[in-house]
């Protein structure tokens, strides 16, 4: 994936609870904007030039991010059909690393936001799944897309995918880890994830 949409991607994300907008927003939106107020309060005067008071903060932000994905499903996805053929302990095991994945991707890219804004660009609704569209302006005037899949989990909305300028999280990741398993093995993508996300 192309760095500069990565990076878009990932600050889409987290605007999302620093600074939503929306003219007309239904129930899926709604879960996404119930943390703003949290990530507003949280991220107002934070310090993210690094160290303990940066780490800090990500572990606050974790607490309003974490309940809009759903991990497990994303996790799912990413592997497409070798899911399957994996046992319980070595999904559960997949499902850890690849939300460690996420999680430091976002960390480091948390330092990254210079003026973005978020704009609601319409929402879509087919009984348990949903998407909501969004354009990140830059101060320069740039818009980039970032449309977020969402499924119902339990009565939650939780997004399963964001798709970045055409681009989609789980489609890249699973042509990542499924050339990585055809040319080795899932020991070697589980080896691989450890190394990434322990360096």
């Amino acid at each position: 994936m192309d760095k500069k949409i990565t990076l878009y991607l990932f600050v889409a994300a987290i605007l999302l609870v620093i600074n939503p907008r929306s003219a007309a927003a239904g129930e899926p939106t709604e879960e996404i904007r119930a943390a703003v107020s949290r990530g507003v309060e949280i991220l107002n005067g934070a310090k993210l030039d690094g160290g303990k008071d940066k780490a800090e903060t990500i572990g606050r932000l974790k607490k309003v991010v974490y309940p809009l994905f759903d991990f497990e499903e994303m996790a799912r996805r990413s592997l497409g059909a070798h899911w399957r053929r994996l046992d319980p302990q070595r999904q559960k095991e997949f499902v850890t690393l690849f939300t460690d994945l996420l999680e430091k991707t976002y960390a480091n890219s948390i330092n990254l936001f210079d003026g973005q804004k978020v704009v609601y660009t319409g929402e879509t609704v087919d009984q348990d799944y949903a998407e909501v569209g969004t354009k990140i302006i830059t101060k320069k005037g740039e818009a980039y897309s970032a449309d977020y899949k969402l499924h119902r989990v339990a009565g939650k909305w939780k997004v399963y995918d964001i798709v970045a300028e055409g681009i989609s999280v789980v489609n890249n990741y699973r042509s990542q880890f499924n050339r990585v398993i055809v040319n080795s093995s899932v020991e070697e993508l589980l080896k691989k994830l450890k190394e990434k996300t322990m360096s």
